[in-house]
Order: structure tokens, then C-alpha cells, then sequence
């Protein structure tokens, strides 16, 4: 048995996953807030150990490299290159987008190739099965929207900065993003009002809601206290200037219920667009990935279209492994195409 571990390293995250003969084994989410300090990428690694045990070959793609740590890209790609050669071994391989896997020394030479490429991993994994999907991905901070067109993934953009041009990449996700970069305003008790930025976010918000998946908000909060609905609702507040108190916890609901619809929105428009640009087929399902794949599926019956979450694509006997294999996408995608090579 020859297992290949796929890493996805995040500025937030980092994710693993074990694949053997096409079947994904594992998969993990080890919380890895880059922007403070490479130590924290070492400490990650280390609680990921187990998975690296178990495999002898070892390849990672990465986003990471857009964090605040870093002065520019291509600083942050060397650098995390460096990193994972040192705690992974120099035959990782590396995943360098359109031009599949490289060594170490190929990606040091095109770090281009090598930024915020996990996406089209995830891509090329479901067009070898399906000849034309979207791919809707929504992670706790950004969400990607990928058309795959006659068995291969067709984005228009491949930098950051094209595909935030394109409307292929979105900086909005289901727990990190601030309320008030999902909504400038909101309305309360039948008011509409602008809100401030920096006091909550979509985790809190979804906290409110009661509809926070268990185990996918791993950072802390905005206000460095609880989690609580009472301590969620308390910074939510905040950003309409506000204290809790000054309404019932159903107002609060209410408020957070029109601020995530409006994400929602916002998504389903991204969507359209992406769909509008390019030949996609009009019955082309969704193939929904990420922390929210679950709201995604909203985003589907608003576009009129069959969705598919993206473990459906994967083989795996385990029900967490497979609700996790969505969640990590990239990290499963990259551990698949390495496992096949």
C-alpha cells in the first residue's frame, strides 16, 4: 500500500488528506494562522505528523503565500516551498496549477505557477469524472467559482488578481469575512441601517443562526472572547452600533438572517456572471465544495440546477471522511492526482 498525503496550505488552515488506489482514507483541518509567524506552519505540520507517517509520497499545493507574513507572492511562495521541503522531504511533489506536478526547484523557478493554484486541483479531479460542471468551493474566506467545459477546468483567470477581475475568486466565506464586508447595511426591526466593520463576523452570525457546522470556526474571535450565541450576538450588536440588550434574541435572528441572505445573494450573482461569460452547459450541476458547501446548495436551486457535493466524486466508506473530503477539497484533489501519477 503506497499512500499519498495531499496538503493544502492555508494562510488560515492547513489541510490533509490520505489517499490509496483512488480511495481517500482520511482527511483533516489543523487550524494555521500563518500571518503570525512560520512557527505556526511547524506547529500545524506537527499535528499533522500522523497523517505524514502514514505515507511515503507527499505532494501540496497552497494559498498561503497571500498572507500579511509575506512582503509580496512570490516571497511567500519561496518561502513556503523551503518549509514543506524541509518537513515533508525533497521529493514533494508540488502542484503547479496548469502544469500539473512539479519538483521543489521547478516551482522555486516559476513561483507563478505555484500561488493559490489549489482550486484548479480540485477542478481537475472533477472533470475527469464529469465533462462539464461549476465548481462553487466556499471556505471560511473566500469562495471560488470554477467552470469545467468538455472534461477540463476552463477558467478565464489563474492569478488572484485576474480571477477577482473574472469574478471567479470572492473574497466572502462562511465564518472569517466581516459582517460588513458581506453587507455595508442591514436592517433591524424593520429599519434599515448602515454597520460598522471590525466588531463581528459570518461565524457569529451563523452562530445566531444556529447554523455553524461543528469543528469548521477554529480561530478566534473578533473581540478575542467566547463563543457563545449571548457572546456572538454581543459583537453582532456591535456592528449597528448597539448593545444586545436592546432587543430580543429573535430581533438579533432576524438581522442575521437578512445579512446572510444577502451573502447568498451576492454568491448566486457571482455565479450568474461566471455562468454568462463562458459556454457552460445549462445543465451542468453545481458541484459544491468548502466549509459551506451546505449553504451552496441554496445557490444551486436559485441558478435552477442539480448539485453534487464534491465527496460525491470520491470514494471513501467513512461518513466524517466524506463530509470532511468537501470541506477540504484541494487537500483530497491534490492527494487523488498525486496518488494516480
Amino acid at each position: 500500500m503506497a499512500i499519498s498525503a495531499g496538503y493544502d496550505v492555508g494562510g488560515a488552515h492547513l489541510k490533509v488528506a490520505l489517499a490509496d488506489r483512488g480511495r481517500i482514507l482520511a482527511v483533516a483541518q489543523i487550524v494555521c494562522p500563518l500571518w503570525q509567524g512560520l512557527d505556526r506552519l511547524d506547529a500545524a505540520f506537527r499535528q499533522a505528523a500522523p497523517f505524514a507517517a502514514r505515507a511515503p509520497r507527499h505532494a501540496a499545493t497552497m494559498t498561503g503565500e497571500l498572507c500579511e507574513l509575506f512582503p509580496d507572492r512570490t516571497t511567500g511562495v519561496l518561502t513556503l516551498v523551503d518549509s514543506i521541503v524541509r518537513l515533508l522531504g525533497s521529493e514533494t511533489r508540488i502542484w503547479m496549477g496548469p502544469c500539473g506536478f512539479g519538483s521543489a526547484q521547478d516551482a522555486r523557478q516559476d513561483p507563478a505557477m505555484v500561488a493559490s493554484m489549489n482550486f484548479l486541483a480540485s477542478a481537475e479531479v472533477i472533470a475527469q469524472q464529469l465533462g462539464d460542471a461549476l465548481l462553487v468551493d466556499m471556505g471560511s474566506t473566500t469562495t471560488d467559482i470554477i467552470p469545467i467545459i468538455s472534461g477540463a477546468p476552463s477558467a478565464r483567470g489563474l492569478t488572484d488578481g485576474e480571477r477577482l477581475a473574472t469574478g471567479e475568486l470572492v473574497y466572502t466565506g462562511l465564518t472569517r469575512t466581516d459582517v460588513a464586508a458581506v453587507a455595508q447595511k442591514a436592517v433591524f426591526r424593520g429599519r434599515e441601517q448602515r454597520l460598522a466593520a471590525g466588531f463581528a463576523t459570518m461565524a457569529d452570525v451563523r452562530r445566531i443562526l444556529g447554523e455553524l457546522p461543528e469543528g469548521v470556526d477554529q480561530h478566534a474571535t473578533a473581540d478575542r472572547r467566547g463563543t457563545s450565541v449571548p457572546e456572538s450576538v454581543a459583537r453582532f450588536a456591535r456592528a449597528f452600533g448597539r448593545d444586545s440588550r436592546e432587543a430580543a434574541l429573535s430581533d438579533w435572528q432576524e438581522a442575521a438572517r437578512g445579512v446572510t441572505n444577502r451573502q447568498l445573494i451576492s454568491i448566486v450573482a457571482a455565479c450568474s456572471d461566471v455562468i454568462a461569460a463562458t459556454p457552460v452547459r445549462s445543465d451542468a450541476p453545481l458541484v459544491v465544495a468548502g466549509i459551506g458547501a451546505p449553504l451552496l446548495v441554496v445557490v444551486a436551486a436559485h441558478l435552477g440546477r442539480p448539485c453534487r457535493p464534491f465527496a460525491d466524486l470520491v470514494h471513501t466508506a467513512d461518513a466524517d471522511v466524506r463530509v470532511w473530503a468537501t470541506r477540504c477539497a484541494p487537500a483530497v484533489a491534490v492527494a487523488l492526482l498525486a496518488d494516480a501519477r
